[in-house]
């Protein structure tokens, strides 16, 4: 029989925490009124989510063949593809290929949180630096990353703060956010240029020209997979639809439901640099596609919508559970949080753990209602649910 007890324990602790609720209150006020504008900036973005569906619905039921081409397309200009079934065969093939003692940047990515890869880096010798400014801190200051856009979302300014006083050994002014992001930039500067290696996920992937799409807004992702000589993308084969063009627009709708209204930058890699453009560009192009439970829930009726998620995290700022708890929902061992985190971690991880969390949505539907895949969460919620019932 499954123990709901330590979910429960868990949970009405962190809802105490006076400090996760100030965090949480001012990053779900911030997002809304952001969204609103955009929103109203954008009006054409919810027709457009509609058609990115379309293009999810149909990538989704054509995983393997949208693979092959993605596969032909990397090798085609130059790099190496490899298929990871699992994130152990994933976590091995970044290992052999970084090697130890290295010094490697990375990207923020959920998929790779999923494999853990920046503790088995370490684990293994090398130094590891995230370099999305929310990521730094939970690298450094845990247990982890809370929102998909918004990794750092339970830690307030004031304890930001006082984290940046003792790590950097400087005086840091709390209200004065643009100072402690430019000091972490600039311990950043000399690991751009000192990395072996750039580690990166993906926001989409193009297969007929074999590209990664990355957004970002703190040039950190440029720096990371440009200036080390080998970069590394690590493509959960959700991310995979059929053209350029679709995966464009996915990275739209990804951008306008994350709250933004002007993204700093979208970075296309479609391969390692050509002879003749000088040393800019890394050497080596290696892409990653982890399966890793993805191709069996495609084939589920009711989990496979969970692969329609962009990981814009908009679901997550209007879930009255999240409001509460924020990411410890889902558990401290999963990489995922929120209802659409226990969603993922079914998929791809604990099916025991993620079951237990599964009881604490409340099945309102208003993350139904944030999503712009339309994905119903307490369906499938309530199906996890269904299943273990069906199991004592």
């Amino acid at each position: 029989m499954t123990d709901l007890t330590g979910v429960s324990q868990l949970l009405n602790k962190v809802s105490d925490d006076p400090v996760l609720r100030t965090a949480l209150d001012r990053a779900i006020s911030s997002y809304w009124k952001k969204r609103k504008q955009v929103m109203e900036r954008y009006p054409y973005v919810k027709e457009l989510a509609d058609e990115v569906r379309r293009i999810k619905e149909w990538s989704i039921d054509h995983m393997d063949e949208l693979l092959d081409k993605a596969i032909e397309a990397v090798e085609a200009k130059g790099g190496k593809a490899y298929i990871a079934e699992t994130a152990e065969e994933a976590r091995k093939i970044v290992g052999e290929l970084v090697g130890t003692g290295k010094v490697v940047t990375k990207a923020k990515s959920m998929t790779t949180e999923e494999l853990k890869l920046r503790e088995f880096l370490i684990e293994r010798g090398n130094e590891v630096y995230e370099t999305d400014l929310g990521e730094f801190l939970v690298q450094f200051l845990g247990p982890k990353p809370m929102h998909f856009i918004s990794p750092s979302i339970h830690l307030t300014r004031e304890k930001v703060a006082e984290f940046l006083k003792d790590f950097m050994g400087v005086e840091v002014d709390k209200d004065d956010v643009e100072g402690m992001v430019a000091l972490v930039r600039k311990f950043l500067r000399d690991k751009y240029f000192s990395a072996d290696v750039g580690i990166s996920g993906a926001n989409a992937f193009a297969a007929d020209r074999g590209a990664v799409f990355l957004i970002e807004n703190e040039s950190n992702i440029r720096l990371s997979i440009s200036l080390p000589p080998k970069h590394i993308a690590v493509v959960g084969m959700e991310k995979i639809v059929p053209t350029m063009s679709d995966a464009w627009k996915v990275v739209e709708v990804i951008s306008r439901y994350g709250g933004y209204k002007v993204t700093s930058y979208i970075n296309t890699v479609m391969g390692p640099a050509r002879s003749g453009e000088g040393d800019i560009g890394p050497e080596e192009y290696h892409v990653i596609f982890l399966d890793n439970g993805r191709r069996e829930a495609s084939k589920d009726p009711i989990l496979k919508q969970t692969l329609y998620c962009l990981r814009c995290g908009a679901c997550q700022y209007l879930c009255p559970v999240f409001g509460i708890v924020g990411g410890y929902w889902a558990g401290l061992e999963s990489a995922y949080s929120g209802g659409i985190g226990v969603m993922w971690e079914y998929i791809t991880g604990d099916k025991e753990t993620s079951t237990q969390h599964a009881f604490a949505c409340l099945l309102c539907g208003r993350c139904i209602e944030a999503c712009p895949m339309r994905i119903n969460q307490p369906e499938v919620l309530r199906e996890i649910r269904r299943r273990l019932m069906e199991r004592i």
